[in-house]
């Protein structure tokens, strides 16, 4: 039933047998099918928030996720991506990396992309990377083209020359 083999005998190895050549590692065995590991699925990207027209805010809103403003707003608003509804008023700076603009913004707008469409009525400045204004939009202010529209100065100003005496 058992026998010994000279495998297993202790003493001098001749050259050129099978105990010569090198074992492969015993972790390279091939992985059977419960070793499956199914790769992270990715990040469900969340529904952006709505804030209905009924909904008067007076403060700062700041998200990392999307917003969709129908009501009021007396304050500024940060977020990735901003739409403001037909029916929305906003009063005071806004700063997402897309803007959509269907209403009514007073106030300085900053945005990587930034689009006022037909409904659109704004009173302040723009600030962007990339600009769309479809016709009918209404707007009063300047705009300026920036490379990162989103970082927290604007173009710093020369500081005033200080008096001799």
């Amino acid at each position: 039933m058992f026998s010994k083999s000279r495998i297993n005998e202790p003493g001098p190895k001749t050259a050129g047998t099978e105990t010569d050549k090198p074992k492969a590692p015993e972790t390279a065995l091939a992985r059977t099918s419960t070793d499956y590991t199914p790769p992270s699925s990715p990040k469900i990207k969340p529904a952006a928030s709505v804030l209905s027209s009924d909904l008067l805010i007076t403060g700062n809103i700041k998200t990392s996720g999307d917003i969709q403003i129908e009501g009021t707003v007396e304050g500024d608003i940060r977020a990735h991506l901003l739409t403001v509804g037909e029916s929305a008023t906003i009063r005071g700076e806004i700063v997402a990396d897309d803007i959509v603009v269907n209403g009514r913004v007073v106030g300085r707008v900053r945005g990587l992309k930034v689009r006022l469409t037909s409904s659109a009525r704004v009173e302040g400045d723009i600030i962007h990377k990339t600009i769309a204004i479809e016709s009918g939009a209404h707007f009063e202010g300047s705009v300026q083209r920036q490379d990162d529209p989103l970082a927290n100065g604007v173009t710093p100003k020369l500081a005033p020359p200080v008096p001799q005496e």
